[in-house]
């Protein structure tokens, strides 16, 4: 076993390393955009749960009366 954790600690430091290589690369405009999407994305689930939870109140209130 413990011949197999280190097996999975090299290739975890091996990924690290390729993905921090991989970042240093990206323009910053990429990055600016990446950003805006994130934003936006969290504007739509945003929204996308409050109507989830208006759906819920108006079920919950119909089963009542």
């Amino acid at each position: 076993m413990n011949k197999m954790f280190r097996r999975g600690s090299a290739a975890l430091a091996s990924l690290a390393v390729t993905a921090g290589s991989a970042f240093a690369s990206v323009p910053a405009e990429v990055t600016t955009a990446v950003g805006d999407m994130k934003t936006d994305g969290l504007v739509v689930a945003g929204a996308v749960l409050v109507a989830i939870i208006a759906i819920a109140a108006v079920k919950f209130i119909r089963k009542g009366l």
